[in-house]
């Protein structure tokens, strides 16, 4: 018996602002057929963006899925599914920030939800900021705050800090530059 799942047909159910909701009808290894949901989304890019200090800038914002919260990394989707992410990342950092930087390295890409969705984040390194000016959206409203590592870290283990894409930013920030 082969382990291979084939989707027969994809339905598309619903369209959002940032998602679209599918229901899939697939055929199993054993020759049965289910129906799974899968959303689709664009994309995104996030950055670690380090002060000279070695602070990182974390912002705040509330989370209608949560109601509540969070704090994350600067993030943001992409405008296109061929938007270059290191491009999307810069967007973002200065939109939510208000800095920006000449350049920005490669750090981790994470794929948020495995089981029913496709987005991918790839995460970028952002050092040598320099201040700008913060372009918000307009149903944007987060606070802007800098964090030393070991804050985040005491906030990760704590559970106050639980978004997936900062918490694997933070720990691959820590591990692959900080000594």
């Amino acid at each position: 018996m082969s382990n291979e799942v084939k989707r027969l047909k994809r339905t598309l159910l619903c369209e959002g602002s940032i998602t679209k909701y599918y229901r899939d009808t697939v055929e199993l290894p054993n020759g049965n057929t289910a129906e799974w949901d899968f959303i689709g989304h664009n994309g995104a890019a996030a950055c670690v963006a380090v002060l000279d200090d070695g602070r990182l800038l974390m912002v705040s914002q509330y989370r209608n899925a949560l109601e509540r919260e969070t704090i994350e990394i600067p993030a943001g989707g992409l405008k296109t599914p061929d938007e270059p992410t290191r491009d999307a990342a810069a967007r973002e950092l200065e939109e939510e920030t208000g800095y920006y930087c000449d350049e920005i390295e490669f750090l981790i890409s994470i794929r948020t939800t495995v089981a029913f969705c496709n987005e991918k984040i790839d995460i970028y390194l952002a050092r040598n900021l320099k201040k700008g000016k913060q372009h918000l959206d307009e149903d944007e409203f987060l606070n802007v705050k800098a964090y030393t590592l070991a804050e985040l870290e005491e906030m990760i283990y704590a559970g106050t800090l639980q978004d997936s894409k900062t918490i694997a930013a933070i720990l691959a920030y820590k591990n692959k530059f900080v000594k």
